[in-house]
């Protein structure tokens, strides 16, 4: 798992990063897993009336959806790792487990979040039992894991499925346990109380080096769906909150949205939120925070 830099044959080469793969299996001839792939339409950023709601979207390279397992409730059921691959749809590697053979379900092989350190060939385990043992790749409830262990894709909710630490290289810490309480320290430095019922998966996620990859060009952002995103300092007045102004201008204000919501760090949720109430030390304030 690293970074590969091109000869600088062209501008674009010159910067840009890729992956390596080095973590995914190889041979590429190891195709994903039919039954597991789902259409994945384009919608440029527009709602079901055609409105634009996300800016500067459209186009892109054609995707298909990989149909992942946050829920693990397979339980006591040892599964093996067939394969780590590639997901356009994630920054994080996707592992396919495979299950054996039971009439009470479909399918025997299904998609998990790649832990770092997976590997082929792995035995992976998900439950509450004496057999699921606290290590990497392995689901089990907050109560079971051990304190001061490493876990992603955690529950918020007891039987909703992951939701928080899911993307590449993300990762929580169980700081301690509170009667029918977990407290967890998140990758932002929240200190938030889940309950124990909540599963986790123990390890962090693969592909940590997703972050130092350089885009390199602007062509490489429209295989992505990204367009060019215009300045709101370019506009008029009308269009945007920091648009006008005499030859080029910074604004005027504190960066914001085109609807005046803070951009670049500043806090937009609500603080009385009902969920505001599990968290018990909040996230350290950007630099651009709203006073008003």
């Amino acid at each position: 798992m690293g970074i590969k830099q091109y000869k600088p044959t062209s501008a674009g080469r010159r910067a840009g990063m890729v992956s390596d793969f080095a973590d995914c299996t190889f041979p590429r001839e190891n195709k994903p897993e039919k039954s597991l792939l789902h259409p994945k339409p384009k919608k440029g950023g527009r709602n079901n009336q055609g409105i634009t709601c996300s800016r500067f979207r459209g186009g892109g390279h054609k995707q298909r959806y990989r149909q992942l397992d946050f829920k693990r409730k397979r339980d006591g059921v040892e599964a093996t790792v067939i394969q780590i691959e590639y997901d356009p749809n994630r920054s994080a590697r996707i592992a396919l487990i495979e299950y054996p053979r039971d009439e009470k379900y479909e399918f025997s092989r299904t998609y998990i979040l790649a832990p770092d350190g997976l590997k082929a060939g792995d035995k992976v385990m998900s439950g509450d039992t004496e057999n699921v043992e606290p290590k990497v790749g392995n689901c089990m409830p907050l109560s079971k894991v051990p304190s001061g262990a490493t876990i992603h894709n955690i529950e918020l909710i007891p039987g909703k499925g992951g939701q928080i630490c899911r993307s590449a290289g993300c990762s929580a810490v169980l700081a301690a346990r509170e009667k029918d309480w977990a407290l967890l320290t998140l990758p932002s430095g929240e200190v938030r109380k889940v309950p124990v019922k909540c599963r986790a998966t123990i390890g962090a996620v693969s592909n940590a080096e997703h972050m130092n990859i350089s885009i390199g060009k602007a062509g490489r952002m429209r295989w992505k769906g990204r367009k060019p995103h215009n300045r709101g300092t370019s506009m008029n007045p009308t269009d945007h909150p920091l648009g006008g102004g005499e030859g080029r201008s910074k604004g005027g204000r504190n960066p914001v949205s085109p609807t005046g919501v803070p951009a670049k760090g500043g806090k937009t949720r609500k603080k009385r939120k009902p969920g505001g109430k599990a968290i018990v030390r909040r996230r350290p304030a950007g630099p651009f925070q709203n006073t008003a």
